[in-house]
């Protein structure tokens, strides 16, 4: 009896549309014939396989039309910023599972190639080869989009924030300056530029005492920012000498013009100076500066008993804070601009160019 003939004979015997002669007479055969026995047992694993197989084909299927219900672009963002425990277990160990992914498929093909089913109906079994190569390149595709791809930055459709401020950048690698109370207990901070890009930041320093912290953006897709071209001011401004702030009291950038109307605030306190640049929920953090486009303070702010009493802390208690900034605390080095390069342009002017080292600062809280 070939092979094929014998086969058959187990396939007709497993699926029980052999006669009960045929059936009976084909028992004997198994009970004396060890090699029938054998082959018997090795078909039965084989069907087991393709059950296996075909039960994993319909978990796809189910899994796919889920995928088809759920709106991503919807989910994306949240993801990105909050990724759930899924996301970061294939983040973290997608290696591990491609190659138990590519270990179960070799285990596949070794049990055909061993029973000879491969080699014996070869046009039978070319559909299974193509949807497990199939599923090999699945598992690749995979790996590419989610594992090792290049993250999409978050864009300005993140989750509203518990709470929101303004920050302004001091090196072209990250660092930036925001006022205390702005990321005081937050449990994550998150910097978003002009253009609507979300990077994660860390707090690195802080002074309760002036109101002022430090941030640094620690995000792997955030990019240089190239020169600061603005500096901090050493001298105290002039009274009556025009001031501006740029800063995020609402979704997109908004600018604020006014005056220095006092040396101290409305306490008397001389770390701040009195402005006349109306202040919001949103501005604090954000820059003053001057008609140079010097920064000459940080917009702290405003005072509620008073109409029109706003208040900016001096930058020289920044220039203080970044000095008392412990060295362990910086991975990166903190070089200050000391070249103003806003000078002798328009308004206008400057705002462009200050645009993208002022960022949205998003604190979140559990």
């Amino acid at each position: 009896m070939s092979d094929n003939q014998l086969t058959e004979f187990i396939e007709r015997y497993l699926d029980g549309s052999m006669t009960a002669e045929e059936r009976v007479q084909f028992e004997l055969l198994r009970k004396n014939d060890a090699a029938v026995e054998s082959k018997v047992t090795e078909h039965i694993k084989f069907i087991g396989l393709l059950k296996q197989y075909g039960e994993r084909l319909e978990l796809e299927n189910r899994l796919n039309a889920i995928h088809a219900e759920i709106d991503v672009h919807a989910l994306k963002e949240e993801v990105m910023i909050h990724p759930v425990w899924i996301v970061r277990m294939w983040r973290n160990h997608h290696s591990k599972i491609s190659v138990a992914a590519s270990v179960l498929i070799f285990a596949v093909l070794s049990v055909l190639i061993v029973t000879g089913k491969l080699n014996n109906d070869k046009s039978k079994y070319e559909e299974l080869i193509g949807k497990i190569n199939s599923i090999d390149n699945k598992v690749k595709r995979i790996n590419v989009n989610v594992g090792s791809r290049t993250p999409v930055r978050p864009k300005a459709t993140t989750p509203p924030a518990n709470f929101r401020g303004t920050g302004f950048a001091l090196t072209s690698n990250g660092y930036l300056a925001t006022d205390y109370h702005v990321i005081k207990n937050a449990d994550s901070v998150y910097v978003q530029n002009a253009a609507g890009e979300s990077f994660h930041a860390k707090v690195i320093y802080t002074e309760p005492k002036y109101d002022l912290a430090i941030l640094q953006i620690n995000d792997p897709l955030f990019k240089n920012l190239g020169p600061i071209p603005y500096n901090l001011k050493r001298a105290e401004g002039d009274l009556g000498e025009s001031v501006y702030t740029l800063g995020y009291p609402a979704d997109n950038m908004v600018y604020g013009g006014g005056y220095l109307a006092s040396a101290a605030n409305y306490s008397g306190d001389t770390t701040e100076y009195q402005i006349s640049v109306p202040v919001n929920p949103g501005n604090s953090g954000g820059p003053l500066l001057d008609e140079k486009g010097n920064v000459i303070g940080v917009i702290t702010a405003r005072q509620t008993q008073v109409a029109g009493a706003y208040f900016a802390k001096k930058s020289t208690y920044l220039l203080k804070a970044i000095q008392n900034i412990p060295t362990d605390s910086l991975s990166k080095t903190l070089n200050l601009n000391t070249k103003n390069k806003l000078a002798g342009l328009s308004r206008t002017q400057q705002s462009n160019k200050l645009k993208n080292y002022v960022f949205m600062v998003k604190v979140y809280n559990q």
